[in-house]
């Protein structure tokens, strides 16, 4: 008889964060919203929300997926929290998922598997002051194929993304993924990514989140609380001011 997983997603990453529930890699229910409220408030009482809404309880989840990066700092190391102390109290193992990479997998879910090698997934998304978190990943062979990170995930002006887009070129031909594509000029794309196509895709993040924690799950590529970290990829502002006093 098989034996479904029980799994709970968890975004703090962006300000449109999310919780999901799911059964394996289907989606039984999930809640989200932008809003302003801080994750400290926020990220419980969605849960409770989700819990009233599927009816289910903490001690019943096989396992936790959590967005480790980059993204918002305060938000992140909210939710690392948090799935720090529910794996730890259930003794249940975690799911580190990147949020690019979520990002690249609602693009990659959306079209059906990309043929191996030959397509490359630019995910991108607001870091504010005018920059971008964003990375290159591609298909690499697999059932399903994995999402195989060709670049650092770094901190970037528009500018420098475009770069990072056109060089990977020689890798395969580049789809640009985001839930905020406003955030490069299509002057910009014109003019160095003629041609390259722009998919447009949620900012809910937990489903997908989800989604790569249960192939992490197939893998056996889980952690436990104790090595579960984040991925902020530039410095909070309070320790970038205290390492340049």
């Amino acid at each position: 008889m098989r034996t479904y997983v029980l799994i709970l997603a968890i975004d703090t990453s962006t300000r449109t964060g999310s919780v999901a529930l799911l059964r394996d890699d289907c989606l039984l229910a999930e809640v989200s919203g932008h809003e302003e409220t801080p994750y400290s408030t926020r990220l419980f009482r969605d849960l409770e929300v989700l819990k009233s809404n599927a009816q289910f309880e903490l001690s019943q989840i096989d396992m936790f997926a959590v967005a480790s990066g980059p993204g918002s700092f305060t938000g992140l190391r909210i939710g690392l929290t948090a799935v720090k102390a529910w794996a730890e109290v259930h003794e249940k193992p975690i799911a580190a998922i990147s949020s690019l990479e979520a990002i690249a997998e609602q693009s990659r879910a959306m079209t059906g598997n990309l043929s191996v090698g030959n397509h490359m997934l630019a995910p991108f998304f607001d870091a504010r002051r005018g920059q971008l978190f964003g990375s290159l990943y591609r298909c690499s062979p697999g059932n399903p194929p994995a999402l195989e990170l060709v670049s650092e995930e770094s901190i970037l002006s528009p500018e420098e993304f475009i770069a990072l887009v056109k060089g990977g070129f020689r890798m395969g031909q580049p789809k640009l993924v985001s839930p905020v594509p406003d955030l490069l000029l299509p002057s910009l794309i014109q003019e160095f990514l003629p041609g390259v196509e722009i998919a447009i895709v949620s900012p809910i993040l937990a489903p997908a989140i989800g989604r790569l924690g249960f192939e992490r799950a197939k893998r056996g590529d889980l952690l436990d609380a104790i090595r579960l970290d984040a991925n902020y990829v530039r410095r909070s502002d309070a320790e970038a001011k205290w390492k340049d006093a």
